[in-house]
């Protein structure tokens, strides 16, 4: 990957006290990230202020030198500048150079900024539209940024704090604000309960009936391929304006008694709510008449009507792996149960893969999942190793396209807003059936969703880690025992930004042969290859058993449950 694990730094006072570590000693140590939970500086506009110098120039004042990397900045430089770059150094540094911000990426990735690897190795950055942070300086900003506690455009004297609005966060985060039955959403595993419609005192629930207004609390619910709530808890004073470390990293097991944000939705409304004053109730209200004007815009209406996105410009074809494997080409039977060969092996999401039929080698090609990253690239680029005619050197799931007809279908997963093999194969098997030439129904996520596509009625159990809603206990246990979920338990997608070696393998101890040289397994050998990786071994070992331990207390994963594959090391001396 791309990412190198730097530690980002802030410049704000830290608060974290004896007791909170206490509570939650710490598994992550000395070359792992982990969020500092740090209150940012109250500026009215600019946080920053007493760290960071800021000024603004352009393509003329800030050039790139002759030799070397960089930019120099010549601010005597006899010009009209267009002042369309805004450039920063930290204060009292041994480094007096400035560095251009560039506009924080749009995504809804949670964890620490990393500096790009190219850049933190002294090179200039190979990678165009790099998500990764150039400098200090920017991921100071965007962490700021993020939070919204930054207005970058109210530095020169701009407006002031656009976006400390609810109308302008939910413009950025979509979705809407709504109150539901806060005890149901406690409850483990999670429950999804309204407000009764026939009698307004109780939550929907059948079973529990909770007094709805004593009950209540404030989520915002985003809708996608996915379902995603977030609970808002009312801002109080001694609140930190940070991300919890823990729930990013592993689910904090304080829950509403941790006075840190537990999302990125929630630390803004705290934001707001600091500034302002707006009640919960508010909130709600200003949701509701965002979405009632947002449906009735021109702009939405085209978004809505405008979703015709075409097939691919290649044949696409789910086959049995199985069969693959040997060099046959066959598909499933008419009751798509079994593969057509005499075999008949098990047509399952597990046993077929895709494949395409290249144009130029008149050959079918098969193609991996789409790459499970925090942001997908504006544009998918072809590994190196693979265009040199190499194979991949790459450890784990490489992220750049292994053929054409790869890069290609993930293009088109892109924008379609499909990140699922499984969820194009059921959009390709919809489309089939139907005969309709566009695929209208799958975007999901370029949708704008009315105030009544919330209004769901009561989910007797929903997966938080996986954003699915299941309505009856036998749904919920094929659920949360599917190797997809389980997946889910331990994995998060800042992991491979984060881990520089191999995945544990559960042996915690060094290789005699690696380090006398004469260990030829490589890759496959189940012992650490040095310090550094048993070191790392150990931490992310500490951090697989957080997660699992959170996932059963939410009761995301059976009881009796302890087949886990490549994980199951974790529970040998848990049980």
């Amino acid at each position: 990957g791309k990412g190198t694990a730097f530690l980002f730094r802030t410049n704000s006072p830290d608060i974290s006290n004896a007791n909170l570590k206490a509570s939650f000693p710490d598994p992550l140590i000395n070359g792992v990230p982990s969020f500092s939970h740090s209150i940012p500086i109250t500026k009215d506009i600019n946080p920053l202020e007493d760290t960071h110098d800021f000024r603004q120039a352009c393509q003329m004042c800030f050039t790139k030198p002759v030799l070397g990397i960089g930019h120099i900045f010549t601010p005597g430089l006899n010009h009209k500048c267009k002042k369309d770059i805004i450039i920063c150094r930290i204060k009292n540094s041994t480094d007096v150079s400035w560095k251009k911000i560039r506009p924080r990426p749009k995504n809804q990735y949670l964890g620490p900024f990393f500096l790009c690897k190219d850049i933190s190795q002294g090179n200039e950055c190979s990678y165009p539209n790099c998500t990764f942070a150039y400098s200090q300086e920017e991921i100071d900003v965007w962490t700021q940024e993020r939070m919204g506690t930054f207005c970058r455009e109210a530095l020169f004297g701009g407006k002031v704090k656009t976006s400390l609005t609810i109308p302008h966060l939910l413009q950025e985060y979509q979705g809407t604000f709504v109150f539901i039955c806060g005890k149901c959403f406690d409850h483990k595993p999670r429950i999804i309960s309204k407000e009764n419609k026939d009698n307004g005192f109780f939550c929907s629930h059948p079973g529990f009936k909770h007094v709805f207004q004593e009950a209540k609390c404030l989520v915002h619910i985003k809708l996608g391929l996915t379902v995603k709530y977030s609970k808002i808890r009312p801002y109080e004073a001694n609140f930190a304006l940070d991300l919890c470390r823990h729930e990013v990293r592993y689910g904090c097991l304080r829950e509403d008694g941790c006075f840190y944000a537990h999302s990125l939705v929630e630390l803004r409304v705290w934001v707001i709510q600091k500034e302002t004053g707006i009640s919960l109730d508010a909130i709600v209200q200003e949701s509701v008449k965002c979405s009632a004007v947002e449906t009735c815009t021109p702009e939405s209406q085209a978004l809505n009507s405008s979703n015709n996105i075409g097939s691919p410009n290649a044949k696409i074809k789910f086959v049995c792996g199985q069969c693959w494997r040997n060099g046959q080409v066959i598909e499933a039977d008419k009751n798509k149960k079994y593969c057509s060969a005499k075999a008949r092996h098990q047509w399952s999401k597990d046993h077929r893969i895709v494949l395409v039929m290249s144009n130029e080698r008149k050959k079918w090609i098969s193609i991996r999942p789409y790459p499970a990253k925090k942001q997908a690239p504006l544009q998918f680029e072809m590994c190196n190793h693979i265009a040199s005619g190499k194979k991949c050197q790459y450890i784990g799931n490489c992220s750049f396209a292994h053929s054409p007809e790869e890069k290609e279908i993930w293009t088109y997963m892109k924008e379609i807003g499909v990140q699922d093999m499984e969820q194009l194969y059921e959009m390709l098997m919809k489309k089939e059936t139907s005969g309709k030439g566009d695929v209208a129904s799958a975007q999901v996520n370029k949708q704008i969703h009315l105030p009544t596509d919330y209004a769901e009625t009561t989910v007797d159990f929903h997966c938080w880690l996986c954003g699915k809603n299941c309505n009856s206990e036998r749904q919920w246990k094929m659920h949360i025992s599917s190797d997809k979920h389980k997946e889910k338990v331990f994995n998060c997608e800042e992991d491979q930004h984060i881990w520089q070696h191999r995945f544990p393998t559960g042996k915690f101890i060094i290789c005699e042969r690696y380090v006398s040289g004469k260990c030829t397994e490589g890759e496959e050998c189940n012992f650490a290859h040095g310090n550094a990786e048993l070191k790392e071994w150990l931490e992310r070992t500490q951090v697989l058993r957080q997660k699992l331990s959170k996932a059963r207390k939410d009761k995301l994963i059976s009881p009796d449950d302890n087949d886990f594959g490549k994980y199951s090391f974790l529970i040998n001396d848990l049980n």
